[in-house]
């Protein structure tokens, strides 16, 4: 099975001219380097110029990530294959904070059912316009999920 972040460097290349799509790109890398720990606190908001605009819950929040700044840009560089961010700038903005929690969908109550796609992902299918293909991306991405899950357990 093939890992999401090896595709980013990928998508990367592919996609030069398209500022937009690299933001994604971008926006997705933010979300691997920082791990699941900090995804309730500190959201992706926007690639300008080389610096990745990163959307904090609290000025606490702030505070620490900005001495992690660096750590996060090699992170990130190493997970898109180049020097692509230069500098992220972490604003307060409880406000898209929460309104990038309240999109995640809740997890599914039966293990039956397909479970709910991970946060990383929604966030990258949300920046997604057009939304027959932001269905059909989640949809793989949960059948993806879902597949390495039930490979793992009949280990």
């Amino acid at each position: 099975m093939i890992d999401l972040s090896l595709l980013l460097p990928k998508l990367l290349n592919a996609t030069e001219s398209n500022s937009e799509l690299a933001e994604t790109v971008a926006k997705l890398a933010w979300t691997r380097a920082a791990g699941e720990g900090l995804r309730n606190h500190a959201v992706p908001f926007r690639l300008y110029r080389r610096t990745l605009i990163v959307s904090v819950a609290d000025a606490i929040w702030q505070k620490q990530l900005r001495q992690m700044g660096p750590e996060f840009i090699y992170r990130i560089n190493k997970l898109l294959g180049g020097s692509v961010v230069d500098d992220i700038e972490f604003r307060i903005d409880p406000a898209a904070v929460d309104r990038m929690l309240s999109q995640i969908p809740a997890p599914k109550a039966s293990r039956t059912e397909t479970p709910a796609p991970i946060p990383e992902l929604v966030s990258a299918a949300y920046s997604i316009a057009d939304s027959d293909l932001r269905e059909r991306f989640l949809r793989a991405a949960e059948n993806c999920i879902e597949r390495r899950e039930s490979m793992l357990q009949a280990r």
